[in-house]
């Protein structure tokens, strides 16, 4: 009887460090998404804050695939503020998820030092 109850744990026990595994795994594929955003946050604001010492009624090309479309400033600064905007709501996004997924972890993890503490008993 004692070694099915070993033999349970064990199962558990890997069963949930495969749990920890992959779930810090997705922790740190987040991590990377969120350092993209930010970069990509921060190249949109220091190439607005260029094109907003130019003069207002400077034309622009914006690179669209393999050619470039003419643009005003105004619809170039547009885009780059929209473009801010989607990429603070998406680490946002990712923040709540990623603290989920830390959640998860230390949920597991608490459930795998209770098995530990329940076998040394035995």
């Amino acid at each position: 009887m004692v070694a099915s109850v070993d033999l349970e744990l064990k199962k558990a026990f890997i069963e949930l460090q495969a749990k920890v595994t992959d779930t810090q795994n997705k922790v740190k594929l987040v991590d990377v998404q969120i350092e993209q955003l930010h970069r990509m946050k921060k190249h949109a604001h220091l190439t607005d804050t260029e094109i907003m010492t130019l003069v207002d009624e400077t034309n622009m090309y914006e690179g669209v695939g393999r050619m470039f479309i003419l643009q005003s400033k105004e619809v170039i600064h547009n885009q780059l503020l929209e473009k801010q905007k989607i990429a603070e709501e998406n680490v946002r996004e990712l923040e709540q998820k990623k603290s989920s997924l830390e959640r998860s972890v230390k949920e597991a993890e608490d459930n795998i030092l209770e098995m530990l503490t329940v076998q040394r008993t035995w």
